[in-house]
């Protein structure tokens, strides 16, 4: 099982969230450490943030969040961003966010 490496700023957000959606970020990546790829709607590839890097999609009652994650790393799956969405499309600003966050982390910046 590969081990996971968490961005700082992404960990305290996702462990800000309610349980029910610490549950459920939770079971999908322990999925994804043992080499399982969820698939739609609880993931999706992100090329426009790099090749290699997904989103989790998901939600309770009352709010829907995005967690971008990257699994080419040999030595880890690196949880790189985590946000609320509030808007249908992924915000550019997030994107942004995600692709600096994910060179930081690939090259020891953080």
């Amino acid at each position: 099982m590969k081990p996971l490496s968490f961005n700082k700023s992404s960990l305290l957000f996702i462990r800000d969230q309610s349980i029910e959606i610490r549950k459920e970020i939770g079971e999908a990546l322990r999925d994804i450490q043992k080499g399982i790829l969820p698939g739609l709607p609880l993931s999706r590839p992100m090329p426009s943030v790099g090749s290699g890097v997904y989103e989790l999609r998901v939600g309770d009652s009352s709010k829907t969040v995005r967690v971008f994650y990257f699994v080419k790393y040999e030595s880890s799956i690196l949880v790189f961003h985590a946000f609320e969405k509030r808007t249908q499309k992924t915000p550019p600003h997030e994107i942004e966010i995600g692709k600096k966050r994910l060179k930081e982390l690939l090259y020891g910046k953080e």
